[in-house]
């Protein structure tokens, strides 16, 4: 990697790494919009100020918006979750491997 894409890389898991934001993007992944209560109780147990707070970080970086029915991801946030869309596969086979490891300790 060049030092432009550890720059851009290092700026985005900035973003990514903030409380709760990656869990408000992914709540969004079905591209259906959620009001602001629908989205808290999809991200579960994020206060109101975090939750604004995210919403605020995630649409100024443009993954982002907000419609006349709610929240809902930009295309640019799409495409970041299409990427990422393989998460919940790895994620279970991660915690397979994690309740093996524990069942043979």
């Amino acid at each position: 990697m060049t030092s432009k894409d550890n720059v851009a890389v290092g700026q985005l898991l900035s973003l990514l790494e903030s409380r709760y934001a990656i869990r408000v993007l992914w709540a969004l992944k079905d591209g259906h919009p959620q009001t602001f209560r629908i989205l808290q109780d999809s991200v579960g147990h994020i206060t109101p100020n975090t939750l604004n707070t995210r919403i605020k970080e995630l649409r100024a970086a443009g993954f982002l918006d907000h419609g006349r029915d709610g929240y809902l991801a930009t295309p640019m946030g799409l495409d970041l979750l299409k990427r990422m869309g393989d998460l919940a596969g790895f994620a279970n086979r991660w915690l397979a491997s994690q309740v093996a490891a524990t069942a043979a300790a």
